[in-house]
Protein backbone atom coordinates (compact mmCIF):
# COMPACT_ATOMS: atom_id res chain seq x y z
CA UNK A 1 0.00 0.00 0.00
CA UNK A 2 1.50 4.04 -0.59
CA UNK A 3 0.47 6.41 0.95
CA UNK A 4 0.24 10.06 -0.42
CA UNK A 5 1.61 13.17 1.83
CA UNK A 6 -0.50 15.93 1.65
CA UNK A 7 1.75 19.10 0.38
CA UNK A 8 2.10 21.97 2.80
CA UNK A 9 -0.33 24.71 1.90
CA UNK A 10 1.73 27.26 3.20
CA UNK A 11 3.76 29.41 0.45
CA UNK A 12 6.96 28.92 0.33
CA UNK A 13 9.30 31.85 0.26
CA UNK A 14 12.32 31.65 -2.57
CA UNK A 15 15.37 30.67 -0.98
CA UNK A 16 17.86 33.81 -1.41
CA UNK A 17 20.76 32.82 -3.49
CA UNK A 18 23.58 32.89 -1.80
CA UNK A 19 26.38 33.83 -4.57
CA UNK A 20 26.75 35.68 -7.75
CA UNK A 21 24.35 33.46 -10.50
CA UNK A 22 26.64 31.21 -12.71
CA UNK A 23 26.08 33.43 -15.92
CA UNK A 24 27.96 36.21 -14.26
CA UNK A 25 30.58 33.49 -13.33
CA UNK A 26 30.94 32.37 -16.62
CA UNK A 27 31.29 35.60 -18.07
CA UNK A 28 34.14 36.42 -15.47
CA UNK A 29 35.31 33.20 -16.28
CA UNK A 30 35.93 33.88 -20.70
CA UNK A 31 37.59 37.39 -19.14
CA UNK A 32 40.20 35.67 -16.28
CA UNK A 33 41.30 32.97 -19.62
CA UNK A 34 41.64 34.94 -22.04
CA UNK A 35 44.10 37.71 -19.60
CA UNK A 36 45.64 34.61 -18.45
CA UNK A 37 46.69 33.77 -21.87
CA UNK A 38 47.62 37.31 -23.12
CA UNK A 39 49.47 37.32 -19.57
CA UNK A 40 51.45 34.41 -20.17
CA UNK A 41 52.37 35.61 -23.72
CA UNK A 42 55.32 37.54 -22.90
CA UNK A 43 56.85 33.78 -21.66
CA UNK A 44 56.75 32.64 -24.94
CA UNK A 45 54.22 29.84 -24.07
CA UNK A 46 52.26 30.45 -26.63
CA UNK A 47 54.66 31.34 -29.82
CA UNK A 48 53.57 34.71 -30.16
CA UNK A 49 55.14 37.19 -27.32
CA UNK A 50 52.42 40.31 -28.60
CA UNK A 51 50.08 38.12 -28.68
CA UNK A 52 47.88 41.06 -26.39
CA UNK A 53 48.35 43.20 -29.17
CA UNK A 54 47.45 41.35 -31.84
CA UNK A 55 44.32 39.99 -30.00
CA UNK A 56 43.63 44.19 -29.26
CA UNK A 57 43.91 44.70 -32.88
CA UNK A 58 41.04 42.29 -33.70
CA UNK A 59 39.00 42.68 -30.30
CA UNK A 60 39.80 46.21 -29.30
CA UNK A 61 37.18 48.88 -29.87
CA UNK A 62 38.91 51.57 -32.27
CA UNK A 63 37.31 54.83 -32.87
CA UNK A 64 39.68 55.22 -36.17
CA UNK A 65 38.08 52.36 -37.52
CA UNK A 66 34.29 53.24 -36.10
CA UNK A 67 35.23 56.79 -38.29
CA UNK A 68 36.33 54.93 -41.39
CA UNK A 69 39.76 56.80 -41.23
CA UNK A 70 41.51 52.98 -40.59
CA UNK A 71 40.26 50.18 -42.50
CA UNK A 72 38.99 47.20 -40.59
CA UNK A 73 41.10 44.45 -39.95
CA UNK A 74 38.11 41.90 -41.13
CA UNK A 75 35.10 42.38 -41.71
CA UNK A 76 32.28 43.01 -39.41
CA UNK A 77 34.84 44.46 -37.09
CA UNK A 78 33.20 47.51 -36.51
CA UNK A 79 30.18 45.97 -35.09
CA UNK A 80 31.26 43.03 -32.87
CA UNK A 81 34.06 45.36 -31.75
CA UNK A 82 31.04 47.34 -29.95
CA UNK A 83 31.04 43.89 -27.54
CA UNK A 84 34.30 42.19 -28.25
CA UNK A 85 36.00 45.02 -26.23
CA UNK A 86 34.45 44.07 -23.11
CA UNK A 87 36.09 40.86 -22.94
CA UNK A 88 39.29 42.30 -22.84
CA UNK A 89 41.31 43.99 -20.04
CA UNK A 90 44.68 45.90 -19.47
CA UNK A 91 46.11 43.13 -17.05
CA UNK A 92 45.06 41.48 -13.84
CA UNK A 93 44.55 44.29 -11.36
CA UNK A 94 42.39 45.88 -14.56
CA UNK A 95 40.01 42.47 -14.73
CA UNK A 96 40.10 42.12 -11.16
CA UNK A 97 38.41 45.93 -10.63
CA UNK A 98 35.74 44.93 -13.31
CA UNK A 99 35.01 41.42 -12.01
CA UNK A 100 34.57 42.21 -8.62
CA UNK A 101 31.73 44.97 -9.47
CA UNK A 102 30.08 42.50 -12.14
CA UNK A 103 29.68 39.92 -9.14
CA UNK A 104 28.76 41.55 -6.33
CA UNK A 105 26.43 44.46 -8.04
CA UNK A 106 25.53 41.77 -10.59
CA UNK A 107 23.88 39.35 -8.21
CA UNK A 108 21.98 42.07 -6.34
CA UNK A 109 20.44 43.62 -10.23
CA UNK A 110 19.31 39.79 -11.06
CA UNK A 111 17.95 38.93 -7.56
CA UNK A 112 15.92 42.06 -8.47
CA UNK A 113 14.96 42.53 -12.43
CA UNK A 114 16.08 38.61 -13.27
CA UNK A 115 19.10 37.27 -15.29
CA UNK A 116 17.97 37.83 -18.34
CA UNK A 117 17.21 41.23 -18.50
CA UNK A 118 20.46 41.51 -16.12
CA UNK A 119 22.52 40.03 -19.09
CA UNK A 120 20.87 42.66 -21.37
CA UNK A 121 21.42 45.31 -19.17
CA UNK A 122 25.10 44.41 -19.41
CA UNK A 123 25.15 43.96 -23.31
CA UNK A 124 22.97 47.22 -23.93
CA UNK A 125 25.51 48.70 -21.51
CA UNK A 126 28.82 47.53 -23.39
CA UNK A 127 27.17 48.80 -26.70
CA UNK A 128 26.37 52.10 -25.10
CA UNK A 129 29.58 52.37 -23.89
CA UNK A 130 31.27 51.68 -26.81
CA UNK A 131 28.86 54.06 -28.82
CA UNK A 132 29.57 57.07 -26.00
CA UNK A 133 33.08 56.35 -26.26
CA UNK A 134 33.43 56.29 -30.27
CA UNK A 135 31.14 59.45 -30.48
CA UNK A 136 33.04 61.52 -27.82
CA UNK A 137 36.73 60.65 -28.10
CA UNK A 138 39.18 61.35 -30.64
CA UNK A 139 41.83 58.93 -30.08
CA UNK A 140 43.63 56.38 -31.80
CA UNK A 141 44.05 54.29 -28.76
CA UNK A 142 42.34 51.58 -28.29
CA UNK A 143 39.48 51.27 -25.86
CA UNK A 144 39.39 47.45 -23.60
CA UNK A 145 37.38 46.50 -20.76
CA UNK A 146 34.13 45.41 -19.52
CA UNK A 147 33.94 49.12 -16.90
CA UNK A 148 31.09 50.42 -19.54
CA UNK A 149 29.23 46.77 -18.79
CA UNK A 150 29.61 47.48 -14.84
CA UNK A 151 28.65 50.97 -15.11
CA UNK A 152 25.35 50.01 -16.63
CA UNK A 153 24.60 48.10 -13.59
CA UNK A 154 25.79 50.87 -11.04
CA UNK A 155 23.20 53.06 -13.81
CA UNK A 156 20.30 50.80 -13.17
CA UNK A 157 21.28 50.32 -9.22
CA UNK A 158 20.78 53.81 -8.60
CA UNK A 159 17.39 54.12 -10.66
CA UNK A 160 16.00 51.02 -8.63
CA UNK A 161 17.49 53.79 -5.30
CA UNK A 162 16.06 56.61 -6.90
CA UNK A 163 12.06 54.67 -7.38
CA UNK A 164 12.60 53.70 -4.05
CA UNK A 165 13.64 56.89 -2.14
CA UNK A 166 10.56 58.85 -4.23
CA UNK A 167 8.07 55.91 -3.26
CA UNK A 168 8.95 55.94 0.44
CA UNK A 169 9.27 59.89 0.74
CA UNK A 170 13.13 59.78 1.65
CA UNK A 171 15.82 62.21 0.31
CA UNK A 172 17.23 62.48 -2.65
CA UNK A 173 20.54 63.91 -1.34
CA UNK A 174 22.04 60.42 -0.89
CA UNK A 175 22.00 59.32 -4.25
CA UNK A 176 23.58 62.83 -5.84
CA UNK A 177 26.01 62.35 -3.52
CA UNK A 178 27.16 58.92 -4.97
CA UNK A 179 26.30 59.97 -8.30
CA UNK A 180 29.05 63.43 -7.52
CA UNK A 181 31.28 60.41 -6.00
CA UNK A 182 31.23 58.76 -9.44
CA UNK A 183 32.29 61.85 -11.53
CA UNK A 184 34.80 62.54 -9.05
CA UNK A 185 36.13 58.95 -9.45
CA UNK A 186 36.47 59.30 -12.73
CA UNK A 187 38.15 62.75 -12.90
CA UNK A 188 40.60 61.37 -10.14
CA UNK A 189 41.47 58.48 -12.21
CA UNK A 190 41.39 60.54 -15.30
CA UNK A 191 44.07 62.56 -14.32
CA UNK A 192 46.20 59.48 -12.43
CA UNK A 193 46.20 57.54 -15.37
CA UNK A 194 47.53 60.34 -17.29
CA UNK A 195 44.11 60.47 -19.96
CA UNK A 196 44.11 56.99 -20.00
CA UNK A 197 40.71 56.35 -18.16
CA UNK A 198 37.95 55.73 -20.80
CA UNK A 199 35.49 57.94 -18.78
CA UNK A 200 33.17 58.16 -21.93
CA UNK A 201 32.41 54.58 -22.03
CA UNK A 202 31.64 54.97 -18.16
CA UNK A 203 29.22 57.54 -18.86
CA UNK A 204 27.57 55.41 -21.99
CA UNK A 205 27.01 52.23 -19.86
CA UNK A 206 25.54 54.51 -17.06
CA UNK A 207 22.86 56.16 -19.26
CA UNK A 208 22.34 52.54 -20.52
CA UNK A 209 21.58 51.05 -17.14
CA UNK A 210 19.29 54.50 -16.25
CA UNK A 211 17.17 53.95 -19.52
CA UNK A 212 17.13 50.22 -18.50
CA UNK A 213 15.90 50.80 -15.42
CA UNK A 214 13.74 53.12 -16.58
CA UNK A 215 12.05 50.65 -19.28
CA UNK A 216 12.04 47.08 -19.26
CA UNK A 217 14.36 46.43 -16.12
CA UNK A 218 12.12 48.58 -14.25
CA UNK A 219 10.95 46.69 -10.84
Amino acid sequence: MSNTIPSDPRPRRPVPQTGAPGFLWILVGIMAAIELILSLAPSGIFGLSSLRWFVFAYGAFWQPVLAGVVPAAYPGQTVLMFITHAFLHGGMIHLVMNSVILLSLGKFIADHVGPARTLLVLFLAAVGGAACFGLVSSTAAPMIGASGAVFGLIGLWQVMDYRARRRAGLPLQPLLMAILGLIAANVIFFVILSGGLAWQAHLGGWIAGWLSGQSFARR
